[in-house]
């Protein structure tokens, strides 16, 4: 058959596929558009999810009568310059559009209307665009949010293209994901004031911040996020090179169970990368349980020369020149970040604890005080401290150093007095509950702590510790094992054998797509070595790291840990309580257990209060 050259309605039709797949994709061309035009107020109003109405009206620097023609034209925009060569740099975008084609796709499968008026212009006009066909300006009436602007209505979305309209999901779906590009857009510009109305009534509605950088940025993402975000989220600012990381991390015990709530943002761009997602896992790869993923919104500031941002249609991948820096960068701000939190755990375990009691209330065990001013709970005529002890770090089965005993000492080794101890942030202990819980007292109220959970957490600790400094232990195989696999998988992993040397995994290239194990972990007793590379394979693939090695090193010391740790049932001495609270206060990421549940729950006096009626 010929080559035929295709007529432009069909050109504009096909490029919308791409570009416009969905209402949501609308919304953000036409959202960023207006972000773009220096616009400090939108406004979005949405019926029957998109499909029958997209208007975003704006306050920015309008679009004149003379350049509204070329607005719906393709590869037609005021946001890339020729240099004097007349090239184009591609790698030096600093704006959210650059390709000049979202409004004549749009055009191309609905009925377009731009209604603008230009800065400093006396009139405002109008152009419409119907199924691609396009119809000259007119006058027209001018009533909108300031004296510039523009009013760009989309409606009967994919009328041209019937088929698409077959692949629409239901009104409230499609409305989902506009509100989902709405909020992420007004994360990354909390300048910006926001209204998002949906079949007339209001969804969304955010001021603009004042301090957008720092306290501004934080109300903003507690508006979007949650308001529990802001008291449990830890502040992130550090420079590597020209790459700046800041924004927000939730704590390790405020997580939800999937990644939908982690945000990047690169030159105030709303982007997902592979990458981040790797990079946010192995900050937190130890503190959470597998199915649970934590809340984080960050923001990467680097010269756009140094990010690739014409990688995809929708302008939602980036592809960064130096990745391995910006990795490193997120991990170790969101390492150091959370190792600074140290015991802090979130609010939201105190509130669910009060939640919890306010319907109901079981009796309580009788308290009596004794010596050191630490009251117990009696159970019958039995003892309740032990008559002496200590807390020991046990870690059975573990070899050399780490097979040692770890002791917490008694508190008065800690040189903290007993009418100090209350002041400290975990108090001073008052009692066991159930031989599982101790009850401590703090300045301003009480906080609860899982002994078994809390001791397993400084156990694990002290075993990386041990990890870190003397290496991973090795075990020699008699017979190296040789495991075939692709041969892109096979260099993936050679590129990172010493990555892995270092994590007790040592190989060697052994032929085309093939991997030479001549010595593997000792922690992990006999292996499948050939399963294990496969999975490491696919987390370097998808993750850019080798994560499932990592992985199964730390849940077989979490799994000592957890043997090792003073037990449910175990009854301790008020020296011994206290001194399990020092060192909480002392270790990193005490807050939750190594599943990432919380190890204490803090109750303010104001709140045990509110539960009396006192208030």
């Amino acid at each position: 058959m010929p080559i035929r050259r295709l007529p432009p309605e069909a050109v504009n039709r096909i490029a919308a596929g791409e570009v416009i797949e969905r209402p949501a994709a609308a919304v953000k061309e036409l959202v960023e558009n207006a972000l773009d035009a220096g616009a400090k107020r939108v406004a979005i109003r949405i019926e029957r999810g998109g499909l029958g109405l997209i208007s975003i009206e704006d306050d920015g620097s309008g679009i004149s009568k003379e350049e509204l023609p070329l607005a719906v034209e393709r590869h037609a925009t005021s946001k890339l310059v020729a240099g004097d060569g007349g090239a184009v740099d591609l790698l030096n975008i600093h704006t959210m559009g650059f390709r000049g084609e979202a409004l004549p796709s749009i055009g191309a499968v609905a009925r377009l209307s731009i209604t603008s008026r230009a800065r400093g212009a006396d009139d405002a006009w109008v152009i419409d665009v119907e199924g691609g066909a396009l119809h000259a300006p007119r006058p027209a009436a001018w009533a909108a949010l300031s004296e510039s602007g523009a009013r760009v209505e989309v409606r009967d979305l994919f009328f041209a293209t019937p088929a698409r309209l077959k692949f629409m999901k239901s009104e409230r779906a499609e409305m989902m994901a506009v509100s989902d590009v709405v909020k992420r857009l007004a994360m990354a510009r909390p300048d910006v004031a926001f209204m998002l109305e949906h079949d007339g009534r209001a969804s969304l509605r955010l001021s603009a911040e004042r301090d957008p950088e720092n306290e501004g940025r934080r109300a903003r993402l507690a508006a979007i996020l949650g308001a529990d975000f802001a008291p449990n989220c830890i502040a992130l600012d550090q420079t590597r090179d020209t790459v700046r990381l800041s924004g927000f991390a939730g704590l390790p015990t405020f997580h939800r169970g999937t990644r939908e709530h982690q945000h990047l943002f690169v030159n105030g761009r709303p982007v997902k990368d592979k990458l981040i997602v790797g990079a946010v896992r192995a900050a937190y790869q130890d503190l959470l349980a597998r199915d649970r993923h934590p809340v984080a919104a960050l923001f990467l500031d680097l010269p756009p020369s140094d990010v690739d941002v014409n990688v995809h249609p929708a302008k939602t991948e980036v592809r960064f020149r130096d990745a391995a820096l910006v990795r490193g960068l997120i991990v170790g701000a969101l390492s150091h970040a959370l190792a600074a939190a140290g015991h802090r755990a979130s609010t939201t375990t105190a509130t669910s604890a009060l939640g919890a009691a306010r319907p109901h209330f079981a009796p309580q065990p009788v308290l009596r005080p004794v010596y050191g001013g630490v009251a117990e709970a009696r159970s019958g005529d039995e003892d309740f401290f032990m008559p002496s002890g200590r807390v020991e770090l046990a870690t059975p089965g573990l070899s050399g150093d780490l097979g040692e005993v770890a002791t917490i000492p008694p508190a008065e080794t800690l040189a903290v007095q007993e009418g100090d101890a209350q002041y400290f942030p975990l108090g001073a202990a008052r009692a066991q509950i159930h031989e599982t819980y101790i009850v401590a007292q703090t300045e301003d109220g009480i906080v609860i702590v899982d002994q078994h959970a809390a001791h397993e957490r400084l156990v694990y600790e002290r075993m990386k510790q041990m990890l870190s400094n003397g290496g991973v232990r090795r075990q020699a195989l008699l017979i190296p094992e040789v495991v075939e696999l692709d041969p892109s998988e096979a260099d993936a992993l050679t590129a990172r054998a010493e990555e892995l040397g270092q994590l007790g995994l040592v190989i060697e290239p052994f032929g085309p797509g093939a991997v030479l194990v001549r010595e593997t972990p000792a922690l992990l007793g006999h292996i499948d070595a050939a399963g294990l590379l496969k999975d490491l394979a696919d987390d370097i693939a998808e993750l850019g790291d080798a994560h499932a090695l990592k992985e199964r090193l730390e849940e077989v010391c979490s799994s000592m840990a957890c043997r090792g740790s003073v037990r449910a049932g175990r009854r301790l001495t008020g020296d011994e309580m206290n001194a399990l609270l020092r060192h909480m206060e002392a270790t990193p990421f005490s807050g939750q257990c190594n599943h990432g549940r919380p190890t204490y729950v803090e109750l303010k006096l104001a709140d045990i209060e509110k539960l009396f009626g006192r208030r």
